[in-house]
């Protein structure tokens, strides 16, 4: 059988190209891409992921995975072979259901409808995105249309981003956390505020880049296979194990948004870099879902970037860098204000706990789009109408409110958010998991030291790439199943 799997490898590696070269246009296409580009650029994704696509979807391919089944099954389970076999069916059999040529047209209508929310946000233009979206959520339901035996819309796009679960599975999930969140948020906001002026004054970008870039290295994120660069919304991106590269985008007069996005996506970029090379241009080199992949830059951003022992080991550098600013400040009233509870109107540079609120909404209203109960023209209105009710604020624009985040303008309507919220559940566990098997590491953290707890995550979640499912991660990792327990500990003690 070893020679059909070495064919079938060959195959996949030619697929795992295409895609890489379609993720370095879309890079470029969010970075340094002149606007002139954008119409060829999105004829130029759309070939690509057509190609990819066909080629992964092929006859080939499908026969070279029945033939492979009897020697799967005598293998382990967990081995590598065994884990390609398995993922690349799975796959396989999801992606056969759509057609290529769906996969081409969305591909372009997502690429321009992206550039045109690029230039529409800063003017909260949200009439010129309009039938962009009614498009794009016209494509999600079409794409969902392929798929039969489904509950809800959302769950092909859910199941695309998080195997296994779906919109009933993650309405339980939120119901549950939204009970033992509302209370908490509630009694956090009725004391006296922490102030955070000091995180509002000017800040030079410059000196800002370069003290994230300093953090990020010092975290383990390896610029030997990435890179830092500015973009209207921050993300990752993997082109291979060895290229990694992340983004994020500066306020000059907000310190929090450079370095934490700047945390943020290089908790996503060290999971990628920490797969297992021998797993190398097969479908099992990347993160096995969303919510896994959210728990890594989760899990960085906030547990260890907004601890108090981080922040005992950095404040001091960030003193000396930007002296005027923060050299009488304390290190209490610092560590108080980027931990600031209130409510805000921005997801992403929301507080832990009121964050999965914003989430939440949105998912909520990618259900109720899907099931047209929400129009699109309707979504600002919609919007501020929610964000009063569960934030207590009302967005001044739409570029704070319903343009705010690049996901629908981007890409499927559904699927697009929940792991967001799954990552914080799931990152608090890996992370009680890590500080149990070595107690050691808050105080490691203290001393700027990260590579025991970065050596425990890459042995138990980085290496194996997407082998397995977030369920038998999350087991094998942690010794249980999902649990919201840990992640509603973490907050409360602190």
């Amino acid at each position: 059988m070893e020679p059909k799997l070495e064919q079938l490898k060959k195959y996949l590696a030619q697929v795992f190209d295409l895609n890489s070269a379609a993720a370095l246009l879309a890079w470029d296409q969010e970075t340094h891409m002149p606007p002139g580009g954008e119409a060829a650029r999105a004829q130029q994704l759309a070939t690509l992921t057509r190609l990819a696509h066909e080629n992964f979807t092929s006859d080939e391919i499908g026969y070279l995975l029945d033939d492979l089944e009897p020697y799967r099954e005598s293998l382990p389970y967990e081995s590598n072979e065994a884990s390609l076999l398995r993922i690349t069916r799975r796959e396989y059999t999801r992606k056969r259901q759509v057609p290529a040529e769906f996969i081409a047209r969305f591909t372009e209508l997502a690429s321009l409808s992206y550039q045109n929310w690029v230039r529409a946000r800063p003017d909260s233009d949200f009439a010129s995105t309009q039938p962009w979206l009614e498009r794009l959520l016209d494509s999600s339901r079409e794409y969902s249309s392929y798929f039969s035996g489904i509950d809800h819309l959302a769950d092909p796009m859910i199941d695309a981003s998080d195997p296994g679960m779906s919109a009933l599975e993650i309405r339980r999930i939120f119901t549950e956390l939204r009970e033992e969140l509302l209370p908490l948020v509630e009694a956090i906001i009725s004391q006296p505020p922490a102030d955070d002026s000091c995180l509002r004054q000017h800040f030079a970008e410059s000196e800002q880049l370069a003290f994230a870039q300093h953090v990020v290295r010092r975290l383990g994120y390896d610029f030997t296979r990435g890179r830092l660069d500015k973009t209207a919304h921050p993300f990752a991106t993997r082109f291979s194990i060895d290229d990694v590269r992340i983004t994020t985008r500066v306020d000059e007069n907000f310190l929090g948004q450079a370095l934490f996005s700047t945390i943020h996506e290089a908790g996503h970029a060290m999971y990628e870099q920490g797969i297992d090379p021998a797993l190398a241009r097969t479908p099992l080199a990347e993160g096995t879902s969303s919510g896994v992949h959210e728990s890594q830059s989760r899990l960085w951003e906030n547990l260890v970037g907004r601890s108090r022992g981080f922040w005992q080991y950095f404040y001091p550098q960030l003193q000396t860098r930007f002296p005027a600013q923060l050299a009488h400040v304390p290190l209490d009233i610092f560590y108080r204000a980027v931990n600031k509870v209130e409510r805000s109107l921005v997801r992403v540079e929301a507080d832990e706990v009121t964050y999965n609120l914003h989430v939440m909404m949105r998912f909520d209203f990618e259900l109720q789009m899907l099931e047209d109960k929400l129009a699109i023209r309707d979504l600002p209105e919609a919007w501020y109408a929610r964000m009063e009710k569960d934030m207590g604020v009302v967005p001044p624009s739409d570029a704070l409110g319903a343009m705010q985040d690049v996901h629908w303008f981007a890409g499927t309507i559904g699927g697009s958010f929940q792991g967001y919220t799954l990552g914080n559940v799931m990152g608090t566990q890996f992370f009680e998991t890590a500080v149990h098997a070595h107690t050691s590491i808050p105080d490691e953290i203290a001393q700027g030291e990260f590579g025991t707890l970065h050596h425990w995550l890459r042995e138990n979640i980085y290496r194996h790439g997407s082998k397995f499912t977030p369920p038998e991660l999350i087991q094998r990792a942690t010794g249980g199943p999902l649990s919201i327990a840990p992640y509603i500990r973490y907050l409360r003690k602190k």
